[in-house]
């Protein structure tokens, strides 16, 4: 026997396989260098199909292909072809049945949402022995058409350096991607788009916001939520997604966590950057299923209680998953994430009295949990469904006092009664409540293609205590103390949506996707319905050189606080993006693949200030400090975001593995004005490269490095500034100028050891090598009277380990 080669489109790592050619029931096969999955995506299932050739011409007659240990088979077709059979996550073997024989491969790997291409070549019926190829590649093509995905694995996260182990920092080096203000928060800013306009899915659980210390209008934090230990791998999408995801603006982040050992009790300690933790694994139900537990605690509090900011941030996070199969067809997963934070930032008796710190008393605790369950049903070799319960519930206790409202302080008054004295210009007491009921179903209709419906219904619960008693006094206001908030309201709001999309075919050659979904948003008595078509086409240049375009038209709602802050904020319309996406993809390698695109993105219907002409949302950058976010609103805001990306990756086949792209791009946003000016995440030229090499098996040395064109900023208004003691931009530079351009070099080392037969990894990184400073942020220092710049961090040393038993 010649072979057996199945053929991922994107590329291709062989695995030889001896192979006898045996009677049905007794077959017997000896595999050698098999490729093993370490874990199950679970989220959904992949497919295979392809086609069966024999060596003397045409294929048998009739035939059958079936996955093994499954009743999944599919009958063959005239010229050889099989429809698509449906598989969970992870390595299986295919069966070839003609007549009497049948024939077993090699392992092929299945991975969730993806569809693997076979060609299987059969021997003639003497042969008794045979060498089989197994191809399967890490640079896996999805089931449907999809511009400027990257699916990032657990390894790249883990051990890239300066990325922490944070899933949402290492996104950050991708093309078309950016962080926000400042390297102490980790919200990402996707082809000029605000950092609202991102979809988090784990395990199938739609999440509001995956980070630490975050209040309820941001999406970023300081420290992931995530455990990187748990992380199987993740899918990122920067435009031109399919319709079953939910409507984002920018950007969708799909996480699949593994699931537990099936074969024995296994543990896992570390000590990193996000503090200690623990992960405790086994199997349950004579191994029909897993269990997993995921435990992490910041430590600092330990050893200080002032990291020279005024406090300590306190951080726990907490992740259980436990997946059981019910028979070949069933199987149920639950996921829950909870993360509990707590922070005081301000004045303390070590504050020097021209610390901007000094001005403020900042206390914050919050609590964020996102639990879902999901039943998987696969319906014969044609469909599988997938059903979802989940609930989420995100809650925010902060205060803030202005210390210096009447006036700077007397030096040596005692800190407690500056702060009791102290004016409190914000306060919340807020919870936000989303329980969401979905159902996907994915179809094969063997050559007719395959076809995806579903459909999701949401129920918000809302319940705010907000309160801005002496009114806001940002940067944008030349009059202090405009429209305060006093909001103390319970509501609730929905969502229901449809979706079908079709995924074929066209002319032997192109494959097309065509879908849309249909929206409905109801709250304060108001419901909006909005149409979001998609499509997208792949056409095959050659063997390993494909153009792919996508199109789609993607809305979103404001999120509820700034709906409900100001009477007119609530007749806000959700905004619109259309994207536009073209480029080539070319995989010369296996494990290499190289990307060149090109994008556009339009805004109309985007919240801009009634107050404030020049100001659209889309230029807020996510922030810690809420109420300069909470402004009265209309809708009518537009924008648009070009560029063109080039992108080269190399997954871990060998000793080096990364990384590198080189992005020129523009960010134009109006606000009521209607005067396009750069957004305040306008990056045109922008360098990435992220990755390592395996020294040896003992050693690895990981490295990054960035280069991004300054973000613009507006320049304050001097006399006015420093007449009210206070920041006010220059209403008639609004970003204007630029930072200075962002550079850093990242360096981590690994090493591998075994004590008492468990293997141990020790780590130690340096973040910005050379020391540069990057300045990220204009402020006005209220205690000095005068602006300054912060800076990102300096050169920065953190260390880590891991033991395994």
């Amino acid at each position: 026997m010649r072979g057996v080669k199945a053929r991922k489109s994107l590329g291709f790592i062989q695995t030889a396989v001896r192979l006898g050619a045996c009677r049905r029931l007794a077959l017997c096969a000896l595999l050698a260098n098999c490729v093993v999955a370490t874990g199950q995506d679970t989220v959904g299932t992949g497919s295979i199909r392809g086609s069966v050739v024999v060596n003397s011409g045409a294929p048998p007659d009739p035939f059958e292909v079936c996955v093994v240990g499954t009743e999944r088979c599919s009958p063959g077709g005239p010229s050889g072809s099989f429809a698509a059979l449906h598989a969970r996550p992870g390595t299986v073997r295919l069966e070839v049945r003609f007549g009497a024989t049948a024939l077993l491969s090699g392992t092929v790997e299945v991975r969730a949402g993806q569809t693997s291409e076979v060609r299987l070549e059969l021997p003639d019926i003497a042969a008794v022995e045979s060498s089989v190829t197994v191809a399967a590649s890490e640079l896996l093509a999805p089931d449907q058409v999809v511009s400027s995905a990257v699916r990032i694995q657990n390894r790249e996260i883990a051990k890239s350096a300066g990325t922490r182990q944070d899933i949402s920092r290492y996104v950050s080096t991708l093309p078309g991607v950016a962080t926000g203000s400042a390297d102490f928060r980790n919200d990402i800013i996707v082809r000029g788009g605000s950092p609202l306009e991102n979809l988090f899915i784990v395990d199938n659980i739609e999440i509001p916001n995956i980070n630490s210390f975050a209040n309820l209008a941001s999406a970023g934090g300081t420290v992931s939520l995530l455990d990187v230990q748990l992380i199987e791998d993740v899918t990122f999408l920067t435009g031109g997604y399919p319709a079953p995801f939910v409507n984002r603006l920018s950007s969708v982040m799909q996480v699949t966590q593994r699931e537990g050992s099936r074969d024995r009790f296994r543990g896992r300690a570390t000590l990193a950057y996000a503090g200690a933790g623990g992960v405790l694994e086994g199997p349950w139900a004579a191994g029909k299923g897993s269990w997993l537990l995921s435990a992490r605690r910041s430590f600092l509090d330990f050893f200080t209680q002032d990291l020279g900011t005024g406090g300590v941030p306190v951080f726990y996070s907490f992740t259980g998953k436990a997946v059981r199969d019910f028979g070949a067809r069933d199987r149920i997963w639950v996921t829950s994430i909870t993360g509990i934070d707590d922070i005081r930032l301000g004045l303390t008796e070590d504050t020097e009295p021209d610390d901007s710190l000094g001005a403020f008393d900042i206390r914050y605790g919050g609590h964020r949990s996102a639990t879902g369950v999901n039943w998987q049903r696969i319906f014969g070799t044609r469909g599988v469904g997938l059903l979802g319960l989940t609930h989420s519930t995100a809650a925010v206790d902060s205060t803030v006092k202005d210390l210096i409202r009447g006036g700077p302080y007397v030096p040596g008054t005692a800190v407690d009664q500056v702060v009791a004295e102290g004016a409190v210009t914000f306060r919340q007491d807020s919870t936000e409540a989303e329980t969401t009921l979905k159902y996907d179903l994915t179809a094969d209709a063997g050559r007719f293609g395959e076809y995806r419906i579903g459909g999701a219904q949401k129920l918000f619960v809302n319940d705010y205590l907000t309160l801005s008693p002496l009114g806001y006094d940002g940067p944008f206001t030349i009059v202090p103390d405009v429209n305060p908030i006093d909001l103390r309201e319970r509501f609730t709001a929905t969502q229901g949506s449809v979706y079908v999309q079709g995924t074929g075919q066209l002319a032997r050659r192109a494959r097309v996707t065509l879908g849309g979904r249909l929206d409905r948003y109801g709250h304060f008595g108001v419901s909006r319905s909005r149409l979001s078509p998609r499509a997208g086409i792949s056409i095959p240049v050659s063997e390993n050189l494909s153009w792919n375009s996508s199109w789609g038209i993607y809305h979103q709602m404001p999120v509820y606080l700034f709906l409900a802050a100001y009477p007119e904020n609530r007749s806000l319309l959700p905004a619109r993006s259309d994207h536009w996406v073209t480029g080539l993809a070319w995989t010369p390698g296996p494990h290499l693949r190289v990307t060149l695109e090109a994008y556009s993105k339009r805004y109309r219907d985007y919240p801009v200030a009634t107050q404030f002409p020049q100001l659209s949302f889309a230029n807020v950058g996510d922030t810690f400090d809420v109420r300069d976010i909470l402004y009265p609103m209309t809708g009518g805001g537009r924008g648009e975001a070009r560029g063109l990306e080039l992108f080269a990756e190399k997954k871990s086949g060998g000793k080096w593995f990364g990384q590198f792209n080189l992005a020129y791009s523009r960010a134009r946003h109006a606000g009521r004005d209607g005067a396009m000016r750069a957004g305040a995440f306008d990056r045109p030229l922008a360098f990435n490269a992220v990755g390592g090499r395996r020294i040896s098996r003992r050693w690895e040395l990981g490295f990054r490095t960035a280069y991004l064109t300054g973000r613009p900023y507006t320049p304050f208004n001097l006399d006015l500034s420093e007449e009210q003691r206070r920041g006010v931009f220059d209403l008639e530079r609004v970003n204007a100028l630029r930072y200075a351009d962002f550079f850093t070099l990242d360096l981590r080392l690994d090493r591998t050891i075994r004590v008492r037969g468990q293997v141990v990894v020790t780590y130690l990184g340096v973040e910005n090598v050379t020391g540069r400073r990057n300045p990220t942020t204009l402020l006005w220092n209220r205690m000095a009277n005068r602006p300054r710049f912060a800076n990102g961090l300096s050169r920065f040393l953190l260390g880590g380990m891991e033991w395994n038993f």
